[in-house]
Formats: C-alpha cells, structure tokens, sequence
C-alpha cells in the first residue's frame, strides 16, 4: 500500500514538473510571431467559428427549459417577470458558458489532443524540428491564442441565443407577456453579468487549449496513446471548467 501511496505521489509530482516544462518553452516560444501569427486566425476559425453550432443548440434549449421550469416552480406569491430575470441572469452567468465550455472541451479539446497525439506518434512533429519550425510556436501557441480570444465570442452567441429562446418560450407557451418577461429581464440586469460570463468562458478556453495541447504532445504508444490522450483531454478539460467555475465565484461573487 505504501508503495502505491509513493508512486502516485512521485507521478503526481513528476506531473506537474512536465506541466512546467510544457509551460516554459511555450513562453518561450511567443517571441517568434511570424509563426503563430497566421495561424492563429485559422485556429480561431476552426475553434470558434465552427463550434457556433454546437453552442447554440445547446443554448437554445437551455432557454426553453429555463423558462418553463421557472413558471414550474415560482408560485403564485411570486411575480411572473422573475421568469425573465432567472433566464437572463442563469444563461448568461452560468450555463451558458459552463454548458458552451463542456461541450467545446469535447470538442475542442479532444480534437486539438487526437491532432496533435496523431502527428507525435507519427514524428509529424519531429519533421517540424528538422525543417527549423518550433513546434510549440507552430502547434500549441496559435491553439492556445485561438481558444482564449474565441471562446469568450462563442459564449456571447450562446447568451443570446439562450435569452431569445426563453422568451420566445415564455411569450409563447406561459401566460407571460413580452413586457413582462422584458421588464424581469431588465430590472436586475448588471453589466457585470456580462462580464463574469466571458472571464469564465476566456479561462475555460485557455485552460480547455493547453490540456488538448499538453497531452497531445505528450502522446506515446502508437493509436492506443491517441485514443487515451483524447479521453483524458475531455475528463481533465471538464473537471477543471467545474473547479475554475467554482473558484470565478469565490473570486468574483463573494462580497465583504
């Protein structure tokens, strides 16, 4: 038992030694611009851009199940607006960037780790050295870049999407007006709505960017290793989206 106690530990920090290094030569590797330039605009096309349709399914059902299970559980005591300030305050400071950021951890991330797993095991990436390309100016930089500028984008969509549904659900399918799911929504709307949603969405992006990448290149043994770098890209991506959304809370939310 001890010795399995030992070698975790020793894995664990052996972990978070390759995170480092992982980290520093990216750093490092910011300097050379007319590499990750241009291809960062590609990667925000392929992460932002094409993951608009996923995140706005998702939100526009989000909405209309927002709006009904609102009027479900206020009672009669409660003012029928409120169903417009649960839908706008819940989408836009909660699901929809922990929705929009899981989804994209699976789809993003484990398309950057099956990517980048693929062209390790195959020495893709070995060439890249050969031809004097960095490979972390080259692969990870622009991925990196692309998720923490394109996700909070993607995110904004979704909020809209996610409010428009619930009130076309609300208008349509409760007996709420659209003056008054307009005043609930309106009437305890803050800026900082808003704004803590995209802090959200741009660490969900970045940190979602680096494991695909991290893991990707950490990638050993052939198919088997893709595939394992792939699961554990989506696992790790979606457990830290839970532990940043929870820590943005403490961070942003908690008053004195």
């Amino acid at each position: 038992m001890l010795a399995a106690v030992g070698s975790r530990a020793v894995g664990l920090v052996e972990g978070f030694g390759d995170v480092g290094y992982f980290l520093a030569d990216t750093v490092r590797a910011l300097p050379d611009v007319r590499t990750w330039g241009t291809r960062t605009l590609q990667q925000m096309r392929r992460l932002g851009v094409d993951s608009l349709p996923i995140a706005l399914f998702i939100a526009a059902f989000t909405g209309i199940t927002l709006a009904l299970l609102a009027n479900n559980v206020f009672t009669a005591t409660v003012p029928v607006y409120l169903v417009g300030t649960l839908v706008g305050k819940t989408i836009m400071m909660e699901l929809g960037p922990v929705l929009t950021g899981l989804a994209l951890a699976g789809r993003v991330g484990a398309n950057i780790a099956a990517e980048l797993g693929t062209m390790k095991v195959t020495e893709q990436v070995d060439a890249l050295e050969t031809l004097a390309y960095n490979p972390y100016s080259y692969l990870v930089i622009p991925r990196v870049l692309a998720g923490f500028v394109m996700f909070p984008v993607v995110v904004v969509f979704a909020m809209a999407m996610g409010v428009f549904t619930g009130w076309v659900a609300a208008t349509t399918l409760l007996p709420i007006t659209n003056a008054q799911f307009v005043r609930g929504l309106q009437l305890f709307f803050l800026p900082f709505d808003v704004q803590y949603g995209l802090i959200k969405s741009a660490s969900f992006g970045l940190v979602i960017t680096f494991i695909g990448c991290f893991l990707g290149m950490g990638t050993r043994g052939g198919a088997e290793g893709v595939g394992a770098a792939t699961t554990r890209t989506v696992v790790y991506s979606a457990e830290m989206i839970l532990v940043l959304d929870a820590f943005w809370a403490v961070v942003l939310l908690r008053h004195p």
